[in-house]
């Protein structure tokens, strides 16, 4: 079977984390465990031309990625984020302005990387600036109609806007989002003005997949587990127990993981519980890209 070719679109950045720098960014993560799981995993970001950019991108082709679409940005550094972690491992982040992927280049109509690519995964983050929801959304228009776009929103702090989410829900197919994500966009969406417990969620999600057309909508509950909703069905899982390091890139597998899976036809049970073992794995890891155990891929 060919491995399927999955794009992370978006930022490539440099946690700063209390032990030391760690190579990351939602899309860079998602493609990193979409490479691991047995696809293809690419990146399509940007970096500025200096030794954290260099640094990143050898990086990545060590990992196995391909990194011939991060473009270089002779005017703006490298991206970086300070993660900061509570006793319990949960991250929070701090990103600076003007960095290079808030200046990722449009892509043009005959793009043969986004008319090629299985699945597109993007967020709300670089879309902060108007050049790179440019970015995005052309990215988006040149892909093949039957690609998979992948909608993980990964609000950080206030890059985003009602407006930026609900016209990148127009364009997903999946949205995966976690529950202090839910219970931001909910009200903000008009699917409901306070989400109670469990059951009020799980009616937001399906509201969500209902109104937007989705094939899916994946809610991750940190150590509560995780529901998928189709416009069919609905699958929880309780989660697995795992001692915590941090939650660094813990929700981009869960991602990559649910992608790939949807791609390669799984059940959609199935596909929860690989994803569900792939983040809890990460999240018993130190950083966003740790090895994962061959048990663990989806495809050969």
């Amino acid at each position: 079977m060919r491995r399927p070719l999955g794009v992370g679109l978006g930022e490539v950045l440099w946690d700063m984390l209390p032990d030391g720098p760690q190579l990351g960014g939602a899309p860079a993560n998602f493609a990193y465990h979409f490479n691991a799981l047995g696809g293809q995993g690419m990146i399509v970001s940007r970096v500025g031309d200096d030794d954290a950019g260099r640094r990143a991108c050898r990086l990545l082709a060590e990992q196995g990625l391909d990194v011939s679409r991060i473009s270089v940005d002779p005017l703006h550094p490298t991206g970086r984020v300070d993660v900061l972690l509570s006793a319990q491992g949960t991250a929070s982040y701090v990103f600076p302005d003007d960095v290079a992927w808030d200046f990722l280049p449009a892509a043009r109509a005959e793009d043969t990387l986004a008319g090629g690519a299985a699945c597109i995964c993007f967020g709300t983050l670089c879309q902060r600036t108007p050049a790179g929801r440019a970015a995005v959304r052309s990215f988006l228009q040149a892909a093949d109609a039957a690609v998979l776009r992948v909608f993980d929103c990964n609000l950080r702090q206030n890059f985003y806007s009602s407006e930026v989410v609900q016209d990148s829900l127009q364009l997903a197919d999946v949205f995966k989002l976690n529950e202090e994500e839910l219970d931001v966009l909910a009200p903000a969406l008009g699917v409901a003005d306070v989400l109670r417990d469990a059951a009020a969620r799980r009616a937001a999600l399906h509201a969500l997949v209902t109104r937007f057309g989705l094939q899916a909508a994946a809610l991750t509950r940190g150590a509560q587990g995780s529901v998928l909703m189709t416009g069919e069905s609905c699958h929880e899982h309780a989660g697995e127990m795992v001692e915590v390091a941090d939650t660094v890139g813990a929700g981009d597998a869960f991602t990559a993981a649910l992608a790939l899976g949807w791609l390669c036809g799984l059940p959609p049970e199935q596909i929860h519980a690989r994803a569900a073992s792939v983040a809890a794995y990460v999240c018993g890891a130190h950083g966003a890209m740790p090895p994962l155990p061959a048990a663990l891929r989806l495809l050969p």
